[in-house]
């Protein structure tokens, strides 16, 4: 597999099941992806809804992902560290780990879901915002794969 990333939950450009969203449990999605290039270290995952009313809005920023690792499951919980050694940043509602969409009433808003190969573990402090953590990326990112999804209420 390319270093390609998917969701059983919902496949690129479908709507996000509301279960991943602030009008059902408001869990992240499982997230899988292939194999990276050979010199990567670590991932990262960001996710935004660039349709936001305000501009862009973060719904989840996790980094420190271990290289092991192809996919996330279900349901990551709102901690600063993992049990697998990945580390959560704080989001745009101002808390740890993932926040699903929750957008106005209205049309449907995309939100992608990005994941990064790195070249280097990022070792930020717990609560790093986006912006951080694209500035230690930067220089470092040896491929990129996304995921979009539609939500509206």
């Amino acid at each position: 597999m390319a270093f390609e990333l998917s969701s059983p939950a919902f496949k690129g450009g479908d709507p996000i099941p509301r279960r991943y969203t602030c009008e059902g449990e408001d869990l992240s999605p499982p997230l899988h992806w292939g194999v990276p290039p050979a010199a990567t270290k670590s991932f990262v995952i960001i996710a935004d809804d660039p349709d936001a009313p305000a501009g862009m809005w973060v719904h989840w920023v996790i980094y420190d992902i271990p290289l092991d690792l192809r996919g996330l499951a279900e349901g990551i919980p709102a901690k600063d560290h993992l049990s697998n050694g990945a580390v959560q940043g704080l989001n745009d509602f101002k808390r740890i780990g993932y926040g699903g969409p929750c957008p106005p009433p209205g049309k449907p808003h995309r939100y992608y879901i990005k994941l990064y190969a790195l070249d280097v573990i990022l070792a930020l402090k717990p609560r790093a915002t986006k912006a951080q953590v694209l500035e230690a990326c930067k220089g470092h990112v040896l491929a990129e794969a996304q995921l979009m999804g539609r939500f509206a209420r």
